[in-house]
């Protein structure tokens, strides 16, 4: 049985948190939102991919 929250998703939380803090203290980076998007999904796919590259498996 997996835990609620593992430390994987408490990654993905901190830097999303981190990127849309930076998005908030300078809104004059309009895309700044839409780059921590880019980089969770990023993170989350590359702490879930297995050696053939596929994406992570429920």
């Amino acid at each position: 049985m997996k835990a609620p929250l593992d430390l994987r998703v408490l990654v993905l939380l901190l830097v999303g948190a981190c990127a849309g803090y930076i998005a908030y203290r300078h809104p004059d980076v309009g895309v700044a939102l839409l780059v921590a998007v880019g980089v969770v999904t990023l993170v989350y796919l590359l702490m879930g991919s297995d050696e053939n590259g596929d994406p992570p498996a429920r």
